[in-house]
């Protein structure tokens, strides 16, 4: 836990520690963004002269400034930061030996040193678990066998990276009696990810279920 957002950046990571938490208790209706803009079909990202140009109420316009501020401090990072109202993600066929959407566990992963910034602000916040309570998918003994099988070659290199092109290496199940821990609403994340020269293990996360026809949830990452 950190207490301002140069601490979230400059916290290097080590040991077993792999997210980094700025907890914040924020003011404003950040749930008026998703009344004003009004029902989405798809991912909707929302920039600077999006959020100045809608009609909002006296605590709209508090979580509007919040959230502009938000912004910026990722930008004079040099990063480039998306705020979307997502009414849901694709998802997965329930069938799959496999399953690779955002809403099964997984790592996050980069071809050059880099983190994973994020923010919920409303509807359900992301979930992390302990690397020590995941194990990946195609570490399980009978899943690997199944997927060498449509491979149809040997457990090598080739198969290696036959199971990176399908991002089979980046999701994990929990193992029993594994309890997730929750991101929160306001708290702004730093996680690591998957990725070259990383110090630490990736930090194993999900995005939370959201249903059809409900309010879109507000999500800031980078």
């Amino acid at each position: 836990m950190v207490h301002s957002f140069e601490e979230l950046i400059g916290t290097p990571f080590c040991g077993e520690v792999n997210a980094i938490c700025w907890e914040r208790e924020l003011k404003g209706d950040y749930d008026e963004f998703a009344r004003v803009v009004g029902d989405l079909d798809e991912i909707t990202s929302l920039e600077e002269d999006d959020l100045m140009s809608l009609l909002l109420s006296s605590e709209g316009q508090v979580a509007r400034r919040q959230l502009i501020e938000d912004l910026r401090l990722l930008q004079c990072e040099g990063l480039q930061p998306s705020l979307d109202l997502i009414p849901a993600y694709p998802k997965a066929d329930s069938a799959d030996l496999v399953p690779v959407d955002v809403y099964d566990l997984h790592a996050d992963s980069a071809t050059v040193p880099t983190d994973t910034l994020l923010c919920s602000y409303t509807v359900a916040a992301s979930e992390g678990f302990a690397n020590d309570e995941v194990e990946r998918y195609v570490d399980v003994p009978e899943i690997r066998s199944e997927l060498l099988k449509r491979y149809g070659g040997e457990d090598g290199a080739g198969f290696c990276e036959y199971l990176k092109e399908r991002f089979y290496d980046l999701h994990y199940r929990p193992l029993a009696g594994a309890k997730p821990y929750s991101f929160g609403f306001g708290n702004m994340w730093r996680i690591a990810t998957q990725c070259p020269d990383s110090p630490v293990a990736p930090c194993i996360h999900r995005a939370p279920t959201t249903e059809v026809g409900q309010t879109p949830r507000l999500l800031l990452i980078s």
